[in-house]
């Protein structure tokens, strides 16, 4: 996170002190810089925006390692490290890999862990609903619209 996003999110160690409820309120949101005249600054945030972070390298560190590689597709190459891709069509193994890197790419410009987090999850439910079977019941869709009473 940049000095200039946390300046608008920063607190002095007195706030902690004499205002901790504010304080921790600001940081279940976002993570907050505490500053100290006596020591370095520190940096408050909530166990899931930690976690998501550490996802996030986790993921940054696998896609380094599949673009280094210079074996097969990127589909396969990440295939290979997310085993869980191979429960999925080549077509959307493809379209999995692109949207993997498109929304790490997006997370590191934004700083919003999440968005790769949420992209990677997506996925994973995907092929976990595909290995179960469950994506090729064919949809049998109304064609007459039923009015409903008020409840």
């Amino acid at each position: 996170m940049s000095a200039a996003t946390l300046s608008s999110r920063s607190f002095n160690s007195s706030d902690l002190s004499r205002n901790a409820p504010r304080v921790f309120e600001a940081a279940e949101d976002h993570p907050v810089a505490v500053t100290r005249r006596d020591g370095e600054d520190l940096v408050l945030m909530s166990k899931r925006e930690a976690d998501a972070r550490e996802q996030l390298l986790q993921l940054a560190a696998q896609l380094i390692a599949v673009t280094t590689d210079d074996r097969g597709s990127l589909a396969d190459r990440m295939a290979d490290r997310f085993p869980w891709m191979l429960a999925l069509s080549p077509a959307d193994r493809a379209n999995c890999a692109r949207e993997l890197v498109d929304a790490a790419r997006a997370s590191f410009a934004t700083g919003q862990a999440h968005l790769a987090a949420s992209e990677l999850i997506a996925w994973q439910e995907t092929a976990s609903a595909v290995a179960a079977g469950l994506g090729f019941t064919p949809v049998d869709w109304l064609d007459d619209a039923e009015r409903v009473e008020r409840p």
